[in-house]
C-alpha cells in the first residue's frame, strides 16, 4: 500500500499526499505587501501585509488558526502573485501625507479556492485615520483614538492617538499584535508597531509581518520586518513602513510580500516560472519553494 502523508492545517511535518491519491497536499505561507507610512513626525506607521498560513499548527495573522492545506492537481499550473509594498507619504514642510496601501499576494489556479492575502493598510498623514488592510495602518496624531481595523484571520488593527491635537502617530498593526496607541502630546514619542509572527515552513523559524513605527520625536520602534523612523519594511516580510521624526521626514515604504509552498519531495514536479528559491530535503522529506516575485508552479 502506498503511504499517505499528513493532511490539513494541523500536519506536524507538512508532508504532501502522494500523486494519484486525490491530490497533492501543499502547505503555504502567503504574505501581502506592507503599507507605506504617513510622513512627518505626526504620521501613522504602515500596517503589515495580510498573513495566511497552513503549515503545521502555526497561526495565521490576526489571531487566526492554521488553515487547511492546498490540494493541487498534477499537471495544473498555479499562479503565484507577490504583492509590492506601498509607498510612504512624501515629506513636505508643514504638511503630512498618508502612505499607500500594500498590494495583495495570492495563489490561484484550477481546482483550488484562491488564497489571497490583503495588502497592509496605509499609515495616516496628519489628521488622517490609517487605512484598512491585511493589518490596519496607524492613525496620525490628532485623530482622537480612531483606529483602522485589519482583515479577519490576516492581521490586527493599527494604533492611533488619543490626543486631539498635533501629537505623535500610532503604530501600524502587525500579523501578531495590534499597533500601539499613543496619548502623547506635541513633540513626544511615537507609538510602536505591532509584532509579527514566526513560521518554520522553510525549515527554520523566521519572523515576518510586523507593523511600522508611528511618527514622533522620536519615532516609535518596530520589529519582525516593520520599519523604524522613516524606514522601509524589510523586503519579503510584508512589514509596514515607519513614519518619521522631523517636520520634513518622508514615510517609509512597506516591505514586499512573499509566497512559500512546502510539499513532499516526491511530489515536487520541478516545473516553475519566476525563479523561486527551491530547497529539497527540508526536514529530510520536503521541498520548499520561496517566491519573492511573481511566478507559477505546475504540479
Amino acid at each position: 500500500m502506498p503511504i499517505i502523508g499528513s493532511f490539513g492545517g494541523g500536519s506536524a511535518g507538512g508532508f504532501g499526499q502522494r500523486k494519484g491519491l486525490g491530490g497533492i497536499v501543499a502547505n503555504f505561507l502567503v504574505i501581502a505587501g506592507g503599507g507605506g507610512a504617513g510622513s512627518r513626525w505626526h504620521g501613522g506607521g504602515g500596517g503589515a501585509g495580510g498573513y495566511r498560513n497552513s503549515y503545521s499548527t502555526e497561526s495565521s495573522g490576526g489571531g487566526g488558526s492554521s488553515e487547511d492545506s492546498l490540494r493541487l492537481t498534477a499537471g495544473e499550473t498555479y499562479t503565484i502573485t507577490v504583492g509590492a509594498g506601498g509607498a510612504g507619504g512624501v515629506g513636505i514642510p508643514g504638511s503630512s501625507r498618508s502612505g499607500t496601501q500594500g498590494s495583495n499576494s495570492s495563489i490561484s489556479g484550477s481546482g483550488i479556492t484562491t488564497i489571497t492575502s490583503i495588502g497592509g493598510g496605509d499609515g495616516g498623514g496628519y489628521s488622517n485615520v490609517g487605512g484598512t488592510g491585511g493589518s490596519g495602518g496607524g492613525s496620525s496624531g490628532d485623530t482622537g483614538g480612531v483606529i483602522a481595523p485589519g482583515t479577519a484571520n490576516q492581521g490586527f488593527a493599527g494604533g492611533g492617538s488619543t490626543y486631539v491635537g498635533p501629537g505623535a502617530g500610532g503604530g501600524g498593526g502587525g500579523a501578531g499584535a495590534v499597533g500601539q496607541t499613543t496619548s502623547n502630546v506635541y513633540t513626544s514619542i511615537g507609538a510602536n508597531g505591532g509584532a509579527g509572527l514566526s513560521s518554520s515552513i522553510t525549515g527554520s523559524s523566521v519572523a515576518r509581518g510586523g507593523g511600522g513605527a508611528g511618527g514622533g520625536q522620536p519615532a516609535g520602534s518596530a520589529s519582525d520586518g516593520g520599519g523604524g523612523a522613516s524606514g522601509s519594511g524589510t523586503v519579503n516580510t510584508g512589514g509596514g513602513g515607519g513614519s518619521g521624526q522631523t517636520d520634513v521626514a518622508p514615510g517609509g515604504a512597506g516591505g514586499s510580500g512573499v509566497v512559500i509552498l512546502r510539499m513532499a519531495d516526491e511530489d515536487y514536479s520541478g516545473t516553475t516560472t519566476g525563479s523561486p528559491t527551491v530547497t529539497t530535503g527540508v526536514g529530510g522529506t520536503d521541498t520548499v519553494l520561496v517566491f519573492t516575485g511573481n511566478g507559477s508552479y505546475t504540479a
